[in-house]
């Protein structure tokens, strides 16, 4: 029934019965499970067709419900969620449990949260491992629905939960325990500012945060033993409550900190991270864009410009940035700011200054050590303040072992101009271990 309602239709034979060695089908049930989990929702229910073999795999398997892999059926919105949450109730009707994932666009909370409401008490979703509402292309509604109570049944089981464009009541974080939960990512959420430091101290085990365009807080506080990974977005929200400050005060495991677009001057205060290794992707000031304004202790970095250095960070070894115009200054500043950097990730859509540099930086180039290994620089048109830029690094970077020039294909011609130009940079200094590609 299940395979019927999602396309498939029966093989009439036996894998392997033209003759060919099937090998799959003699695989013990747990791994052929594992290898069905790892289908898509669609795919995964039409094994049932292929054998008589594979008739309970399906069902034995735990289950995967992502609505963005099954078939609307429709092409007007309405009426595709309508078929959408009907052969959702099937899958949940058909298959016994355990679940490892639910996904279904955050719009079913506000159009119909009694169906939401119903498949989330499903039995074949208990013990639950990763819940996500997620929709990147929808508009939030407004005002944003809540999860049902029943969203939060999973709370001892859960290890990745996403919500997205829906609101997390006082009432429903309060009291919860995650005590498995690795991955929690918010986008598009209204959250009170207790709360989301109530959710975020509930969580033992947490790894991997993201804070994306949400809103109804304006301070975040981060005292985690586990985390390895923060995302952080901000935007205007109208009249709501938007993120001003983000403080990292003891974060002894955290390596990566990830700013996403922004719309909103953000101050990121770092007190405590020790194994902060990977950075960025620091952004310039435009028109209706305020940057980030990043602060290691009393070492302030505004967008992607180095204000005030009192003491060098030398735990980070990953850098990111996309000033505008692309400027050979300040990646000198990046680099004293940040000694020990070893990869440079640069992305720029103006050329700016000329960024000569033979005499304005001898002193640097005699005096200081730059370790960086790896440079890529996106958008690379040949001009001469990028052949300048990328001139420096070859000349002066003792121990560079590659250096990537990514080249924006608008036109049949622009591969070709890009080698020409690039005949004009010199030979690495550590030639012998140096590449260039494009």
């Amino acid at each position: 029934m299940t395979a019927a309602v999602l396309g498939g239709e029966s093989r009439g034979q036996e894998a392997g019965a033209d003759g060919g060695v099937d090998r799959i089908s003699g695989l013990p049930d747990a791994i052929l499970g594992e290898i069905v989990s790892l289908l898509s929702t669609k795919e995964a229910a039409r094994t049932q067709t292929l054998a008589t073999r594979w008739r309970h795999v399906w069902r034995a398997a735990p289950l995967v419900l992502a609505a963005k892999d099954l078939p609307a059926g429709v092409e007007i919105l309405r009426a595709a969620d309508e078929a959408l949450a009907g052969v959702v109730s099937l899958i949940l009707a058909a298959h016994p449990g355990p679940a490892r994932r639910f996904c279904i666009p955050p719009r079913h909370l506000h159009d119909r949260p009694a169906a939401v409401d119903a498949w989330l008490r499903s039995p074949a979703l208990d013990n639950l491992e990763e819940l996500d509402f997620c929709d990147y292309w929808q508009l939030r509604p407004f005002p944003p629905a809540p999860p049902p109570a029943s969203a939060f049944r999973f709370s001892d089981t859960l290890r990745v939960a996403t919500f997205s464009k829906c609101k997390l009541m006082d009432s429903s974080v309060e009291g919860l325990q995650f005590p498995h939960l690795k991955q929690l990512a918010l986008e598009d959420v209204s959250i009170s500012e207790g709360s989301l430091h109530t959710m975020i101290s509930s969580c033992p085990a947490l790894e991997c945060l993201l804070l994306n365009h949400s809103f109804g807080f304006s301070c975040v506080r981060i005292s985690s033993s586990s985390l390895r990974s923060i995302g952080l977005g901000a935007s205007r929200c109208g009249n709501q409550i938007q993120l001003r400050e983000f403080i990292i005060i003891d974060a002894p495991c955290l390596e990566r900190l990830l700013f996403l677009r922004q719309s909103v001057a953000v101050n990121v205060s770092v007190i405590a991270a020790p194994k902060l290794e990977t950075l960025g992707c620091l952004t310039g000031k435009l028109v209706g864009i305020d940057p980030f304004r990043l602060m290691f202790g009393t070492t302030t970095i505004q967008g992607s410009q180095v204000i005030n250095l009192t003491a060098a960070v030398r735990n980070v070894k990953i850098l990111a940035v996309a000033p505008w115009p692309i400027n050979l200054d300040m990646a000198i500043d990046l680099l004293k700011c940040f000694p020990c950097l070893e990869k440079l990730y640069i992305k720029s859509f103006i050329s700016g200054e000329m960024n000569r540099w033979h005499r304005k930086h001898r002193q640097f180039i005699k005096c200081f050590d730059i370790r960086l290994k790896t440079i890529v620089l996106e958008l690379y048109r040949g001009i001469r303040s990028q052949v300048n830029f990328a001139s420096f690094f070859l000349l002066n970077a003792s121990k560079l072992e590659l250096m990537t020039l990514t080249v924006e294909n608008r036109a049949d011609n622009d591969a070709f101009f890009a080698e020409q130009y690039r005949a004009q940079l010199p030979p690495a200094r550590s030639s012998a271990r140096s590449r260039l590609a494009c």
